[in-house]
């Protein structure tokens, strides 16, 4: 087994990371976010050799999962997750679509749900999956523990957090999601988000502004202004 390594592929108008995970030695692997121009995933999957095992979603947002059914369908493979939450979000894809002007994504369902504290794998490499809601209701986040690295989707940025302001989102549970699942992972871990560059959990817990909203568990509720420009 070689080290997990990630391959960044952005797609849509909105510059989403869709993300390949795989294995160097095994050339197996995971797409995680496909939300769209599936020739260039399939490209990308072809020069690298690679044998997908399965398509992870972080949640249902189309252009996160906008491509899911295309690259199902097109390598004969299983989605999973998100959160059933999602649903509805994953049902609407098409509609949204057409509101935004992109053509060509689909809705999905996927083959298997994931809830807080299953996990997934492919091949040797593990990952907690983790419920974050707030940025949409069935969000969930990939932590792989033996390489100290994860998959935030849009609740976490280098510099900002997922806005909230769309169908199902939701400030404060977003903040909260942050300090009970996303903080608590460590600081020295790194992570790839949904958007843009990718960062480390302590630089963001020293230094995001929209972090230091977060009260103590228990404490006075945060604000509810300044929701983040991230998609």
């Amino acid at each position: 087994m070689g080290m997990l390594q990630a391959g960044i592929i952005p797609v849509t108008p909105f510059q989403q990371n869709c993300t390949i995970f795989f294995d160097p030695d095994t050339k197996e692997g995971v797409v995680v976010d496909p939300g769209g121009d599936v020739p260039l995933i399939l490209q990308a999957i072809a020069q690298n050799g690679l044998t997908i095992k399965e398509i992870w979603l972080t949640h249902g947002h189309l252009d996160h999962a906008g491509g899911a059914s295309e690259l199902k369908e097109a390598l004969g493979i299983d989605v999973v997750g998100p959160h059933q939450d999602d649903l509805p979000l994953l049902q609407r894809i098409e509609t949204q679509a057409e509101k935004y002007g992109i053509s060509g994504l689909r809705d999905v369902v996927p083959d298997r749900w994931l809830k807080d504290g299953d996990k997934i794998s492919f091949g040797a490499h593990e990952f907690e999956v983790y419920h974050t809601p707030g940025h949409a209701p069935g969000h969930v986040i990939y932590f792989n523990r033996a390489q100290n690295f994860a998959h935030l989707g849009d609740v976490l940025f280098n510099g900002s957090i997922g806005r909230t302001d769309l169908p199902g989102g939701n400030h404060q549970q977003l903040l909260d999601s942050i300090r009970d699942k996303v903080l608590p992972l460590g600081d020295d871990v790194g992570f790839i988000c949904g958007h843009g560059p990718g960062g480390r959990i302590g630089d963001e817990r020293r230094s995001n502004p929209f972090l230091q909203e977060i009260r103590p568990r228990g404490g006075s509720d945060a604000t509810t202004s300044g929701e983040a420009p991230n998609n």
